[in-house]
């Protein structure tokens, strides 16, 4: 199934299985896959984030990976997931574990890792290697 994410600003995605099928304008992905289905998000819709912190306290590890998730990070780095169980629920949930900061592409065939934020940085939604995984009610 094919979907597209768009956003009141940003470019607009489409996704196929966990990777990126194109971005661009709205007009032009709605004409490109007549049929695909369409989220449409408040806010500003961009590549997913990278956590580059420990990961915020929870009780369990995947609670822990589930709370960068609702951040709009997909990422988190290696020296902070720094257990089995930590780097498990960040396998489970298909987060990447980096050697290194960076930044993740939004490009054609990419994995499609993309987060919606609100002007003061909340964030709205965070797609996931293509899954909706974090949505704010």
């Amino acid at each position: 199934m094919l979907t597209i994410h768009t956003a009141e600003e940003g470019v607009t995605v489409a996704v196929a299985g966990d990777r990126v099928a194109a971005v661009g304008s709205y007009e032009e992905l709605a004409e490109r896959f007549p049929g695909a289905r369409v989220r449409r998000w408040p806010g500003r819709l961009g590549p997913a984030r990278v956590h580059e912190g420990p990961l915020p306290d929870a009780p369990t590890p995947r609670e822990r990976v589930h709370e960068v998730l609702k951040l709009g990070a997909v990422a988190v780095l290696a020296e902070h997931a720094d257990t089995p169980e930590l780097r498990a629920a960040a396998d489970r949930n298909h987060v990447l574990v980096l050697p290194r900061s960076g930044s993740l592409p939004l490009t054609e065939s990419a994995r499609a890792d993309l987060a919606v934020f609100t002007p003061e940085g909340e964030c709205v939604a965070t797609v996931c290697a293509g899954r909706l995984v974090h949505r704010r009610r």
